[in-house]
């Protein structure tokens, strides 16, 4: 343990990260720009090759910064696993996806650690960052590493530290987040603790790496729960005819005891749709069944459909079938100013609305192009044309680049599920809300 503490200290230790996504690559350039060489192992010979070129597939970290820590020899990547036996510490941030029975998809966080495990000696420190459910780390990472003989604790250190990546958030980010630590052993959480002091700003030491597990299922099952619940109130006020962001906006002027949550078309990216369910299922092993979660997640799923059955009724009123009406979709990513399309609502809607014979264009700065099943589509130019052209148009993802009255002034109808018009709509009949 020493000898590593010692390297860490000093930033001699090799920092390697597997999988340069959304969260390896951030956190890569945290380890960079604190002084540790640090190389990235992927899959993806595209995003490799966009590293060493010095250059940023992600949009929240700058290409500059990695032209810079490329040029310094503080950051490389690339797609030989070999690499990973001069590492001392390795940080996995691989995707943990859900199957279709909503059943955790750990495949990948496998295929990490059995390239670890052969190329494996004692001294190293491993910690899981990739969302799962609580004992992953004790009943799958630790087996595994403690096959050849080498004792957790003493020979090699194991802690899972969740990610908290916020996509497009100008606020918090990598560096500025506290970070949740929790080792397998005490001795495990000194060291884990130890190496990311160095990298960012905070660090919380947890007991156990399974309550760092559950810290991350709370916060976002906390998150996916008052959006249920906000999707729901948005559905009896539709049906009460009450404004629902005028009640939430209200309420939000209580100083204590309220937090405000908004409906939408539904919920995407990769952790409030698939993190309430790693818990619901690992819950249901032991006899369980988390009701809010399961209610939540009902709530939340429906919604591409009730937004699907709006868009029926909005055509019906103006003596229109959804069959052969053109509908142009503004926003396809999950939320306001990124392009990640991971379990965006808008594809659903898409399906949705293309299965009963709608004709679909769409528009997003961010997402140049989607393929959804058969369907291609690529972005088309938003003008007036376009929007006059259209027997709807939806608003889904409220990007900052649009303007609003424009799209507003031109459009027959438009059905907003983000209240993005609530500036321009005074006086306007032509605007309907979630």
């Amino acid at each position: 343990m020493n000898g590593l503490l010692r390297k860490i200290r000093n930033h001699s230790a090799k920092v390697g990260i597997i999988g340069a996504g959304y969260v390896g690559l951030p956190l890569a350039v945290e380890f960079a720009q604190a002084g540790f060489s640090t190389t990235c192992f992927d899959v993806d010979p595209e995003k490799v090759d966009t590293i060493n070129r010095g250059r940023s597939h992600i949009k929240d970290i700058k290409g500059v910064a990695v032209k810079r820590l490329k040029a310094q020899k503080l950051l490389r990547a690339t797609t030989d696993f070999d690499g990973l036996a001069d590492m001392d510490t390795i940080s996995i941030c691989v995707p943990t996806p859900l199957r279709k029975t909503k059943d955790p998809d750990i495949s990948y966080v496998v295929a990490a650690v059995e390239e670890i495990q052969s190329r494996f000696d004692s001294g190293k420190l491993v910690v899981l960052e990739s969302t799962t459910y609580p004992g992953t780390t004790d009943e799958i990472l630790l087996p595994m590493l403690e096959e050849d003989g080498l004792v957790c604790g003493k020979d090699f250190f194991l802690a899972f530290s969740p990610e908290r990546v916020d996509p497009g958030n100008k606020q918090w980010n990598t560096h500025n987040t506290p970070k949740i630590i929790g080792g397998v052993t005490e001795t495990c959480t000194k060291v884990a603790c130890t190496l990311y002091a160095e990298a960012v700003q905070q660090v919380i030491p947890m007991t156990t790496a399974r309550s760092a597990e559950m810290v991350k299922l709370l916060e976002n099952t906390y998150r996916a729960v008052n959006i249920g619940l906000a999707n729901e109130t948005a559905l009896m006020c539709e049906r009460l005819g009450i404004d629902v962001w005028e009640v939430i906006d209200a309420a939000a002027t209580k100083p204590f005891g309220y937090m405000p949550f908004y409906p939408g078309p539904g919920l995407g990216g990769h952790c409030i749709p698939v993190d309430p369910h790693y818990l619901s299922w690992k819950l249901r092993s032991l006899n369980y069944t988390a009701r809010f979660i399961e209610l939540a997640g009902e709530i939340n799923s429906s919604m591409p459909r009730v937004v699907t059955e709006r868009i029926i009724d909005l055509l019906n009123d103006v003596h229109k079938s959804i069959r052969g009406s053109r509908i142009l979709i503004l926003g396809v990513a999950y939320k306001r100013d990124v392009s990640d399309l991971r379990e965006s609502p808008a594809l659903d809607v898409i399906g949705n609305l293309e299965q009963r014979g709608a004709i679909i264009a769409y528009n997003d700065p961010f997402v140049p192009s989607i393929e959804l099943g058969g369907l291609q589509l690529n972005s088309v130019e938003l003008t007036p044309k376009a929007l006059k052209s259209a027997d709807v148009v939806l608003i889904l993802a409220d990007h900052s680049k649009y303007d609003y009255d424009e799209i507003v002034r031109h459009a027959k109808v438009v059905f907003d599920t983000r209240n993005a018009t609530r500036k321009v709509r005074k006086g306007r009949t032509k605007i309907a809300l979630l």
